[in-house]
């Protein structure tokens, strides 16, 4: 069966047409499923292209299950897009200082901003490769585009074909958390998913969260040009960092001209003909903000679920979730674990590297394996995570009472 391509990217040039071939290409014909498959993998963005990849590379039978893009986040909207940018804005920053080195630059130096753009898109086409529908079909990974929905305990069907497992990964990622501000719903904004999309470079840019991304994005902006404000509810910018290494990154940002309004209060957003006003306090002292264009940034949530169509809560499986990023828990209806399985298999961290410790994880679970990662450093957020599998030595073995007990065992895994 053919499944239905997904609607375009912007803007529909070149390096995106190159890049929707690769990872999700028209006209592809997903396999006839036939016996049953030692794993079904949901989701190929980062956790889900390195559990099928490895599990495949054990000699297991793997299924790919994708409803959108592979190369998840990383590939397409996060990693890839926004380091590209940050070099770009790095370079700007470079030029305009070059005379600290004694270095003349001539005057009327610009930034062609659409030509920036259409650098980012090019190199992510170009990596979209390593993560394409072919070269995982070439490693013996049978991949499924569509939406996925599980019929019973052992069953999942998508794109009208019924597939059955031994183990299913739920590796789905996450998506933007939009936050409740008045007056949010009424306007357009951006959100990592969107905002390498744009090919004008906003005159001001407002950004509403000081995490990672906020901050990022906030330097990239402002050494390209636009005037930023970056509005974060915490004291100061990162919260969730050593205070010594924020305040770093805090002196960097000003000095590209980033205006933080931090301990944000009463933050409202409205629509005016021609930008967007932000109305917010900062410090006991109230500001309004008019901007071109406006950022959403303040953390992911997890696509479990229902969303992103999979139908985890079915009525023949029994299964109720109850999760945050870095939290996904499942058990049945009765109390119990499903298959007797695990109860969670998941990271912390909301990040690539956090996804590919924690596929490794996946996979061990799935296919009664000890993996062996190596020395790490104790007290580590991933050494934390590691509950119930040993990590020591360097290579990859089969357990064989683990492999034991895991016999005759069915189970879903969120990753």
């Amino acid at each position: 069966m053919i499944p239905r391509s997904p609607a375009p990217i912007q803007p529909w040039d070149s390096h995106n047409q190159k890049l929707v071939s690769n990872v999700h290409p028209s006209g592809w014909a997903n396999p006839t499923p036939s016996g049953r498959y030692n794993l079904v993998v949901i989701g190929a963005g980062t956790a889900g292209l390195v559990t099928a990849a490895g599990a495949v590379g054990l000699g297991a039978r793997v299924a790919l299950i994708e409803k959108h893009l592979m190369g998840g986040d990383c590939l397409n909207v996060g990693c890839v897009p926004s380091k590209a940018l940050l070099r770009a804005s790095r370079a700007a920053a470079s030029v305009r200082e070059a005379h600290r080195f004694g270095i003349d630059v001539p005057k009327g130096t610009s930034v062609d901003f659409a030509r920036i753009m259409e650098r980012v898109r090019r190199l992510r086409a170009d990596i979209s490769p390593h993560d394409s529908a072919r070269r995982f079909s070439e490693m013996g990974v049978e991949m499924f585009f569509g939406s996925a929905r599980f019929t019973s305990p052992k069953t999942i069907e998508v794109a009208g074909q019924s597939l059955n497992f031994a183990n299913a990964v739920i590796a789905t990622g996450a998506r933007p958390a939009i936050p409740k501000v008045p007056g949010l719903d009424s306007v357009s904004y951006l959100t990592n998913e969107t905002l390498f999309e744009l090919t004008e470079l906003p005159r001001r840019l407002g950004i509403i969260g000081a995490g990672p991304i906020g901050c990022e994005m906030a330097q990239a902006f402002a050494r390209l040009g636009s005037e930023v404000y970056l509005v974060g509810s915490s004291h100061g910018i990162l919260p969730r960092e050593e205070r010594d290494a924020a305040e770093l990154v805090r002196k960097s940002l000003e000095a590209d001209g980033v205006r933080i309004l931090c301990c944000a209060k009463d933050l409202n957003v409205s629509r005016e003909p021609n930008s967007i006003r932000l109305s917010v306090e900062s410090h006991g002292k109230g500001y309004e903000v008019p901007v071109n264009q406006l950022l959403v940034a303040t953390g992911r949530t997890p696509n479990g679920g229902y969303a992103r169509g999979i139908n985890a809560v079915s009525g023949s499986i029994g299964l109720e979730i109850t999760h945050r990023v870095g939290h996904v828990f499942s058990r049945m209806r009765d109390g119990t674990q499903p298959g007797g399985c695990v109860d969670f298999v998941v990271g912390r961290q909301a990040i690539v590297d956090a996804s590919r410790h924690v596929a490794r994880l996946g996979i061990a679970e799935c296919l009664g394996l000890v993996i062996f990662f190596g020395a790490r450093h104790k007290g580590s957020a991933m050494d934390k995570d590691d509950h119930r599998l040993q990590l020591v030595g360097c290579g990859i073995g089969r357990n064989p009472d683990v492999h034991q007990q895991r016999q005759g065992r069915r189970g879903l895994f969120f990753l």
